[in-house]
């Protein structure tokens, strides 16, 4: 039976990478799968999923008006759907996700982070971690060893940022992963 996941986590815990491992595993196996990638993000070149460890594979740019579901009841042969950035999922985009599963019987696969660098909820985490069949939550450690939960938005000097727009694309160079206590206190190792 299909089901829609979601694993979550703080940014540096090894989502894309995992993403990347699952579409490598379906290949493997002689299966078809389908990418998606955050269509804003294109710090490694439009429609490329990266990870930090290197890896990376083309993938279908979606943004806030791509209809999922449509997509892929168009596709032929589809045995999984990876979703990476899902945070920047919208709600009803969520919701054609659940229709791939419950519709078309096609399991979904989406990773993504659960807060932004404020301490609250994307749409399209709190919509997955409301709706989603199984969660998984993939663990990193802050700079003290303790479990990092938050992203901390930082400037090049490694001070907290607390305003800005919800969405700015970047990696190492723009934000942290940390424990609760060090979001709260803002210190970053840096």
């Amino acid at each position: 039976m299909a089901s829609l996941y979601f694993y979550y986590s703080a940014m540096n815990a090894g989502k894309t990478t995992s993403l990347l491992q699952t579409d490598h595993n379906y290949k493997e196996r002689g299966m078809d799968t389908l990418l998606f990638a955050y269509a804003k993000d294109t710090r490694y070149g439009q429609g490329t999923i990266t990870s930090r460890i290197g890896l990376q594979k083309q993938a279908i740019t979606f943004d806030k008006d791509f209809d999922f579901f449509r997509y892929v009841k168009g596709a032929k042969s589809v045995a999984c759907v990876l979703v990476d950035e899902a945070q920047f999922l919208t709600k009803d985009q969520v919701d054609q996700l659940s229709d791939v599963v419950d519709v078309l019987n096609i399991p979904v696969l989406t990773y993504g982070l659960r807060t932004d660098f404020q301490g609250n909820d994307f749409d399209g985490s709190q919509r997955l971690l409301a709706t989603a069949d199984i969660l998984v939550e993939l663990k990193t450690v802050c700079h003290c060893g303790k479990k990092a939960t938050m992203n901390m938005r930082i400037d090049e000097k490694g001070n907290k940022i607390s305003q800005g727009e919800q969405i700015e694309i970047g990696g190492n160079e723009k934000y942290i992963s940390v424990c609760r206590k060090h979001f709260k206190t803002g210190k970053s190792k840096k």
